[in-house]
């Protein structure tokens, strides 16, 4: 299991979930020196407030937590997830069931998440006991995706170009048995040209990536992710804010590998395949210009209005 899940064999702070309409019952359960300061502390179980309660020893005694109601519109589920940057280091577990025990576990294991690639970060050090009936094993895998996607996109362009997501496609792929099969130059250039011209300018040269796993006799499920590690905009270059993030341009091919590891971790009876266009939308003397027209996969002719526009022409290939 994920290193933040425990199955409770040590001692637990109780974290207690309220709402406005919850209160007065979940205190009424607590003891009477509890109540008193929880009272005298003026709690309102508002959406996102805490409390820490005090034992007679000066220790933790337990945390109250604030949510919406279960009947409230927009109600956020996710809402546990805030627990992470207020507790002290520790260990916890659920003394009451919050809307979903489920997602708010996995909201505390996700808010625990950090990117340490580049700097030491010091670890939060909370662990939390497994709610009954959920499955610490299966929530791990999703946060195993989430966390491969996560690390991608945190990742800046110079250490994530088109190589890089290929090698990070080919290390998932050979975690779970998969096939990979990459397409560059020359026949990238004649199978799928638009991708070949939006990536035409960088010197790192674009590629097609393509996973597929599975029993052929399963149904299938095709995944597709924009992987522009990095758009300048091209020649219809962005300013200098809206290049400012443009590292994530990859996140969608890294969303499909996230969602990738998770379906075959689970080993779903799909057949699978993920399909990522890798680029980098680059200027140079051989970029793609306005007005310039490629003829696609499909055959079809496409006039260039803005180099800006990369992510539709990638994609078009790639469907």
């Amino acid at each position: 299991m994920h290193p933040i899940f425990t199955t409770g064999a040590e001692p637990a702070v109780p974290i207690l979930f309220v709402t406005t309409a919850t209160f007065d019952q979940v205190i009424a359960n607590v003891d009477d020196r509890e109540r008193t300061f929880v009272h005298a502390a003026g709690f309102e179980p508002k959406p996102g407030r805490f409390l820490f309660v005090p034992a007679a020893d000066g220790k933790l005694a337990g945390v109250l937590f604030g949510l919406e109601n279960a009947d409230a519109p927009g109600t956020d589920l996710f809402r546990p997830g805030q627990l992470v940057s207020l507790l002290p280091p520790g260990t916890y577990r659920f003394a009451n069931t919050p809307h979903d025990a489920r997602l708010a576990a996995l909201a505390i294991a996700l808010g625990d998440y950090q990117f340490t690639r580049y700097r030491k970060t010091q670890p939060r050090n909370l662990k939390l006991v497994v709610p009954d009936g959920v499955d610490g094993d299966d929530l791990t895998r999703i946060i195993e995706g989430v966390t491969l996607a996560r690390d991608l996109i945190n990742t800046p362009a110079n250490d994530m170009g088109p190589v890089e997501l290929e090698q990070a496609a080919r290390t998932l792929a050979k975690r779970f048995g998969a096939n990979v099969e990459v397409t560059t130059g020359e026949p990238l250039a004649r199978h799928f040209p638009l991708v070949a011209a939006v990536g035409a300018g960088s010197a790192r040269a674009p590629r097609l990536i393509d996973i597929t796993w599975g029993n052929e006799a399963h149904p299938k499920i095709t995944l597709v992710g924009k992987g522009v590690c990095f758009d300048t905009g091209g020649l219809d270059i962005k300013n200098d804010a809206g290049m400012l993030n443009m590292k994530k341009d990859m996140a969608g091919g890294a969303t499909a590998l996230g969602l990738a590891h998770m379906i075959m971790a689970r080993k779903l009876k799909v057949r699978l395949r993920v399909i990522i266009p890798a680029v980098e939308n680059s200027i140079s003397g051989t970029s793609f210009r306005p007005r310039d027209i490629f003829r696609s996969r499909k055959g079809i002719t496409v006039e260039i209005g803005n180099t800006d526009a990369e992510g539709r022409l990638i994609l078009a290939d790639a469907l």
